[in-house]
């Protein structure tokens, strides 16, 4: 078993791509656009405002207009951060399972600690997770490893004895980096262009359920 397992949030720990496209659809409307398919926004969640804005608007944040663009949309999604997110089908499971054997579990995203927090509170998580780390609590994000070797320092372990769980090949660069082992989840967004069986984790799975196996088994 690992001395701790960290997930990255967005399309890993929980399915917040319906609040984000909400968001970003209410934006559209404000501007006079039709609003962009959901199945066309799920795959750029992960990539945060970056990817709603270059999907919704054909703005890259080098752009003239992104900026305030970009305000306006985390404005629309801070009143509306956990309407419809819910963890994924299986998580609660695996979090109850971990809980009961005692090993701690953290998020680690690069969504900003003012947004995770409130997400975390509102999925009634907050009291059972060990730490949370945002995007801007370390120097740098991932797929650095920065945050990822703040939430071991914060929850006294050590990465190599670690875990760290998501669906991005950054996540899987950023634990590779810290010395974690690394999960990636085919359930998740998968919003590289590389595809997930060239990110060199040290495995894939396709349910939350596979977690737990995977560490019986190590």
């Amino acid at each position: 078993m690992a001395d701790a397992v960290f997930f990255d949030l967005d399309g890993t720990l929980a399915d917040t791509a319906p609040d984000l496209a909400g968001a970003l659809n209410r934006l559209q409307r404000e501007h006079g656009l039709e609003p962009t398919p959901f199945e066309l926004l799920r795959p750029q969640v992960s990539h945060g405002v970056r990817g709603m804005l270059g999907v919704g608007f054909g703005l890259t944040p080098d752009a003239a207009g992104y900026a305030p663009l970009a305000a306006r949309f985390l404005e629309l999604y801070n009143d509306t951060l956990c309407v419809e997110t819910r963890l994924f089908e299986g998580m609660e499971a695996l979090l109850h399972s971990l809980d009961e054997r005692g090993i701690p579990w953290g998020v680690v995203t690069n969504k900003a600690e003012r947004l995770a927090h409130p997400i975390i509170d509102a999925l009634g998580l907050s009291g059972r997770c060990a730490c949370v780390v945002g995007g801007d609590t370390a120097a740098r994000p991932k797929p650095f490893p920065d945050p990822l070797l703040h939430a071991c320092t914060g929850a006294g372990v050590e990465p190599t004895r670690c875990l760290y769980v998501g669906d991005d090949i950054r996540d899987i660069h950023a634990g590779r980096a810290a010395g974690m082992t690394t999960l990636a989840v085919a359930y998740g967004y998968l919003g590289s262009a590389e595809p997930i069986d060239a990110w060199q984790a040290d495995a894939i799975i396709a349910h939350p359920r596979e977690i737990l196996a995977f560490l019986k088994n190590r």
